[in-house]
């Protein structure tokens, strides 16, 4: 898992919080995503499936993609498709995947970039794999976020951020167990470069086998923990977690897992995703690709997409990974 990749002992440390005195976040419950296909046909596991909306809020969906190892001419992606009223967030882990949107966004991400799009108002935007990959095959694994946008942002104009794995803020535990990707809000007071309209923080976390990760966390903000490799365990009650499963914790100023001491040779480490966001406590009418207040709301949204007021797919090819 390649992402980023940063010698700890340099890193600045992340003070433990007293457990003592913190309010400890319970372990709420722990699903397991099932899987599926997406866009043209690459494999996913629908990481929010079975949790209710409530307990995700700010957040919508979530996908991960792959891990998978292509053929040559086996690498898929999506076709142009609209949004509108939320952000889609996809963080590329392993593998390279291009965007494209009708607001002239554009890039290419690799190991451990993300690429930000707020859909707002309505955009259309393409992500696939480029020509080389398609045609040498490869090892392809991220995911796909979708943050909901509160009700007076959703028709906000669209816009994309690019952010390299290099931006992401760095850090560490007391004793470098734990390596903390920081990519968008704030963990312990390092911040991300992610802008965000809705309050949210998402960081990637490597924790080495036997290793374990206390996080101080917003009491106002919810928890979710999504284990993308490995195992081990999380809360006070040491409840077991494995790639696929997603946590939500309860209520708290802090939060624990800890790494298995043996993982696979294949997943030498526990990843896993943190989010957290402010709930907007808010009606969500989602139908597809448009996550709005009110079905009203998606119904425009459907006849603004049809009526092309959400721009037009650029005649130009998607660029080539340099």
């Amino acid at each position: 898992m390649a992402a980023i990749t940063a010698d700890v002992f340099t890193l600045p440390r992340i003070d433990t919080p007293d457990l003592a005195m913190a309010a400890e976040r319970p372990v709420r419950s722990v699903t397991t995503a099932p899987s599926g296909y997406e866009g043209e046909g690459f494999p996913v596991r629908r990481a929010f499936a079975g949790v209710p909306m409530a307990e995700l809020d700010p957040f919508i969906h979530m996908d991960q993609m792959g891990e998978v190892e292509y053929a040559p001419g086996e690498p898929k992606g999506t076709a142009w498709h609209p949004h509108r009223g939320f952000e889609t967030v996809t963080y590329m882990i392993d593998g390279t995947f291009e965007h494209r949107d009708s607001n002239g966004g554009s890039g290419t991400i690799h190991d451990g970039d993300t690429q930000w799009m707020t859909a707002g108002g309505g955009v259309l935007h393409i992500e696939r794999p480029p020509e080389a990959l398609v045609a040498s095959g490869g090892l392809f694994h991220g995911l796909q976020l979708w943050v909901n946008l509160p009700r007076s942002k959703k028709l906000v104009l669209p816009r994309y951020q690019d952010i390299r794995g290099k931006q992401a803020a760095l850090a560490t535990t007391a004793d470098g167990g734990a390596l903390i990707r920081v990519i968008a809000g704030e963990v312990a007071g390092h911040a991300g470069p992610g802008s965000t309209y809705t309050p949210i923080t998402m960081a990637h976390a490597t924790v080495s086998p036997g290793a374990r990760l206390a996080l101080p966390w917003r009491e106002d903000f919810n928890a979710l923990v999504y284990v993308l490799a490995g195992s081990g365990t999380v809360g006070s009650e040491a409840r077991p977690i494995r790639k696929g499963q997603l946590v939500v914790f309860g209520k708290g100023d802090a939060l624990t897992l800890a790494a298995s001491p043996s993982q696979s040779s294949a997943e030498p480490s526990l990843e896993v995703l943190l989010l957290g966001g402010q709930p907007l406590r808010e009606p969500v009418f989602a139908y597809g690709p448009f996550v709005m207040n009110t079905k009203q709301e998606v119904v425009q949204a459907f006849e603004d997409y049809q009526a092309g007021r959400f721009g037009i797919e650029p005649a130009e090819h998607l660029p080539h990974a340099e």
